[in-house]
């Protein structure tokens, strides 16, 4: 369908050391990016959505937190292979542009983009509900307009203040897990002085049902309810390119993506099932983080954990605006959207993107609360599957861009995907596998969701290969090799 792709010659990029879009300025530094990558992999899904998990597979939940991470850190090295070799603002998009033809890095450029935009909604939403419970004065939708104003003009400041905030709100809540791993593993082991710890033990794993309580089909059900809580893992990719040295900052992300996943997410779920018994009414009423706090006696413990929250909440959407508008500007960039989105400001800043994003953000907004059970209900549940359709095109790009490095730049072939290419096949077995048994779970929405991003994802790869078509099908990197030469 496409000429075989090929990488730009060496000789008619810019460097590892400078960043390869020309209108992006390099106003990340090394300790934003840092924080951007250990905080993207901190969502507030983990605070607030691992409750249901708990639920559903008791301890059991742990294997669940796992697979999903030892899915994410294989899918995250592929495209780290790939981002090191040629770091850019489209990441996966454009890469998936080169391997698999322009059809593929529009169709998932433009998904991404509506999954971040209608997540904007959603955090906005969530955030307006706790400002609002703090300060009722102002109503709910006032909090919303707020918070996405506010974080707008962040954004369109300059690349550098998006930066400086993400360093602050993932500092929070990197600081808070930390603290909570610590605090909670000495409440389990008896070692935390004046705290309550009469529920607290490695027991918790084993009593009250077993580690299984519910069956080994639960660990899968699990699985559904917790794998997209890891989106936002691959953002550290695409703010690589706006930092010094991208090579260097997507190798080191990539790198240190197993003891993040380790640490944040099995480290402080193991703490939470071993504090208390999994079937503990006060997860689900309170959460349980929350509730994990207030069996160690701890004052203030919902309001603790509402602050932090809050803070994901803003960080993730600070960090949506971000992603969404940079995936708008890589796409307008490679002419697959309006070509004032490829166009930057003195400052570097993509202002088109930025303001189309907040835009479609808002209308969601609205749509949340004059159609929260119809429009904003579809958006949400048309978007769901998104994360998995990204990390399949990472898969099947990888394997095709590993050829073509290997072929015309072998020596930028600084990260390398481990047991290539099995480890790549069988980490797609599993993401089809995961897609396939959503299908059969009707219980928690899961088909509904994954029919519904099937049916946008379908409508979005119809567009793609018209005009595909109408263009002659050649891959953006191929238009811009000619022009060139």
């Amino acid at each position: 369908m496409t000429s075989q792709p090929t990488l730009p010659n060496p000789a008619d990029t810019q460097g590892s050391s400078s960043p390869p879009s020309p209108g992006l300025h390099a106003g990340l530094k090394n300790r934003h990016l840092s924080m951007i990558a250990i905080g993207g992999v901190i969502g507030a899904g983990l605070f607030v959505g691992s409750s249901s998990g708990i639920a559903t597979a008791g301890p059991g939940i742990l294997l669940s937190y796992a697979l999903v991470g030892t899915m994410v850190v294989l899918v995250m090295r592929m495209l780290g292979e790939m981002s090191a070799a040629n770091p850019t603002s489209g990441s996966f998009s454009a890469h998936a542009d080169r391997a698999l033809g322009r059809w593929a890095g529009f169709s998932i450029g433009w998904l991404y983009w509506f999954f971040w935009v209608v997540v904007l909604a959603v955090e906005a939403t969530a955030g307006a509900v706790i400002l609002e419970g703090w300060i009722p004065a102002v109503p709910q939708w006032g909090w919303a307009l707020i918070v996405m104003v506010v974080l707008t003009a962040t954004n369109l400041v300059s690349v550098g203040s998006y930066g400086e905030f993400e360093f602050w709100f993932a500092g929070i809540k990197v600081v808070a897990i930390a603290a909570f791993i610590v605090v909670g593993g000495l409440a389990v082991f008896g070692l935390l002085p004046g705290a309550e710890t009469e529920k607290a033990g490695l027991a918790n794993l084993t009593d009250h049902g077993g580690f299984l309580p519910n069956g080994a089909g639960a660990i899968l059900i699990g699985v559904l309810l917790v794998v997209f809580s890891f989106m936002g893992s691959e953002i550290a990719t695409l703010a690589a390119g706006e930092t010094e040295n991208p090579q260097k900052a997507v190798t080191k992300s990539t790198n240190s993506i197993i003891w993040r996943i380790g640490v944040f997410y099995l480290g402080s779920i193991f703490v939470v099932v071993t504090l208390l018994p999994w079937n503990d009414p006060s997860i689900k009423e309170k959460g349980s983080y929350v509730a994990a706090l207030d069996s160690l006696g701890i004052a203030h413990a919902g309001q603790i954990m509402n602050f932090i929250v809050l803070t994901s909440v803003l960080s993730c959407l600070n960090s949506g605006l971000y992603t969404a508008s940079r995936m708008a500007f890589s796409l307008g960039e490679r002419g697959d959207a309006p070509r004032a989105f490829g166009r930057t400001n003195a400052r570097g800043v993509p202002m088109a993107a930025i303001l189309s994003s907040v835009v479609f953000g808002f209308v969601a907004v609205v749509f949340n609360y004059f159609f929260p059970e119809g429009v904003f209900l579809f958006l949400v549940n048309s978007s769901g599957a998104v994360a998995l359709f990204v990390w399949l095109v990472i898969c099947f790009s990888q394997l095709r861009m590993r050829r073509i490095i290997e072929r015309e730049t072998p020596e930028k072939l600084v990260v390398k995907m481990w047991l290539y290419p099995y480890l790549t096949w069988a980490t797609i077995g599993l993401i089809l596998f995961v897609l396939g048994y959503m299908l059969t779970d009707t219980e928690h929405g899961n088909r509904e969701i994954l029919l519904l991003s099937l049916l946008v994802a379908a409508v979005v790869v119809g567009i793609a290969l018209v005009k595909e078509k109408v263009r002659g099908g050649k891959s953006a990197t191929a238009e811009v090799s000619d022009k060139v030469h």
